[in-house]
């Protein structure tokens, strides 16, 4: 059984989330790798140990993003933050955290830097989740509080934002 709260497809009101949430990942994994090139952080004999934890995170991360964007499909619902959102995702992955695709691509971002040993990508992790809360999960919470009203205070009453 579908637990989605649909709305109508005229409404034109979105989350109005201009960058693309996974580009502030790559803006940020790229910036890493720059700023490495001027000040290398080098944790020599720990190669393998820094790319089995990537692939960890990696492996974690599809584990939240898989699910969560097959669902979108799906329920034909949008990935762009510029677009409305036909229905209220609230079972499966969604069940346990708000944010799944967020949380994937955090591991994703993670993994990726602890697997190419982008250790400043690492250190960057937390101004990331900041970025992320703070420009685009704000921002749709003020959307989805709009748009499916008492269904989506119920839904953020009973569900954590990351985990």
């Amino acid at each position: 059984m579908e637990n989605t709260v649909a709305i109508k497809k005229t409404n034109r009101d979105s989350p109005g989330v201009l960058l693309p949430p996974p580009i502030i990942y790559v803006i940020f994994f790229i910036g890493g790798l720059k700023l490495n090139k001027f000040l290398a952080i080098n944790l020599d004999g720990w190669h393998t140990v820094s790319q089995v934890t990537g692939i960890l995170f990696i492996a974690l991360g599809l584990l939240f993003m898989l699910p969560s964007v097959w669902k979108f499909f799906r329920t034909h619902n949008t990935l762009i933050t510029i677009k409305p959102a036909s229905s209220l995702q609230t079972n499966g992955i969604y069940a346990w955290t708000r944010n799944p695709m967020y949380l994937g691509l955090l591991l994703l971002y993670g993994g990726i830097a602890f697997f190419t040993q982008n250790y400043w990508a690492i250190i960057f992790s937390p101004l990331v989740m900041l970025v992320i809360q703070e420009y685009v999960i704000v921002r749709e919470e003020h959307y989805l509080s709009r748009a499916f009203t008492g269904e989506y205070q119920n839904y953020k009453n009973t569900v954590r934002r990351w985990l």
